[in-house]
């Protein structure tokens, strides 16, 4: 197989160009490409794959306890590998089409997990020199993290609905996956269950925080039936495209930099300072910059002067 056919191959598991960022162009997504490739010859189900990235990152978090450098990198390679899996999981769903809500939500649930287990073990680690009071930091680094990774998530979720319209992009509504749960029985069904009501509540969640955003996507409802039109989703993603940066700092690669820099200087705590600072920072300018984006399409959308112009 040739390097072009390669480069291919990878590229058609990329949920797009535009929320792609480089160390997952050129390192996770061809390492997690190879490992799904196996996996897809193994017979694992992308679910499994996720399980499997659960663990690693969880035993990644246990060492960051320690105050040994050596078992810190450890911990290090054991949460790039945890990263694979979490990359490989969903090249695998979308290249056997095996892409569910509930595994969204475990994936979801993946990287929740990992850093619980990092900010617990930052805690005890310092816990000697701290007290008490490093719970409470770790517990509000903690509530930012999964806001900031939550809105970075809808966002790129969003941008991707606009690029591939509805039916090639992630972006679910709350009142559809609710709609959907009396089909499932808490006795028969009782994991997928309740793998959907917490993706149900986790995007109602994502909508209360975005009224701007939620009143554009009624707007395109009503007037395109969900499907938005090619002029929109051009408009739409010249406006969202420079953002896209700020939902992948938000996400996974950035935080693992600044957590191996605290690591590496023997100072954990300068980990939850940069999430409490430069990332809530970067988190209220997305939040603003978005939000006030929407509310201009959805002006625009309704306006009566608009409508003739279209």
């Amino acid at each position: 197989m040739s390097g072009h056919k390669i480069s291919s191959d990878i590229r058609s598991t990329f949920k797009s160009g535009d929320t792609e960022e480089f160390i997952d162009i050129h390192f996770y997504r061809p390492a997690g490409y190879l490992w799904a490739v196996l996996f897809r010859r193994l017979q694992v189900s992308p679910n499994a794959v996720t399980i499997l990235a659960i663990i690693l990152g969880i035993a990644a978090g246990v060492c960051f306890h320690s105050g040994n450098l050596m078992v810190n990198v450890c911990g290090m390679l054991l949460l790039i590998w945890a990263n694979m899996y979490d990359s490989a999981d969903g090249q695998l769903a979308r290249m056997t089409g095996k892409a569910t809500p509930f595994g969204r939500m475990l994936d979801g649930f993946c990287g929740d997990a990992w850093f619980i287990a990092i900010y617990a073990a930052i805690c005890f680690r310092l816990m000697p020199q701290w007290g008490m009071w490093i719970w409470v930091l770790g517990a509000v680094t903690g509530y930012c993290h999964t806001k900031q990774a939550s809105l970075a998530d809808c966002y790129r979720n969003v941008h991707l609905f606009f690029l591939k319209g509805r039916s090639n992009s992630e972006l679910s509504r709350s009142s559809t996956l609710k709609g959907d749960l009396p089909g499932l029985s808490w006795k028969k069904d009782f994991i997928l269950r309740l793998g959907n009501t917490i993706y149900a509540n986790y995007t109602a969640g994502q909508e209360r925080r975005t009224p701007r955003l939620q009143e554009l996507l009624s707007a395109v409802d009503e007037r395109y039936a969900g499907d938005p039109p090619a002029w929109l989703r051009e408009a739409f993603r010249a406006k969202s495209l420079p953002l896209m940066k700020y939902t992948n700092m938000l996400s996974f690669n950035t935080r693992a930099i600044a957590l191996f820099v605290s690591l590496f200087v023997n100072q954990p705590w300068l980990y939850f300072a940069f999430e409490l600072t430069a990332l809530n920072i970067m988190l209220v300018y997305m939040k603003t910059r978005h939000e006030r984006i929407c509310a201009t399409f959805t002006r625009e959308l309704k306006s009566s002067t608009y409508v003739g112009s279209r």
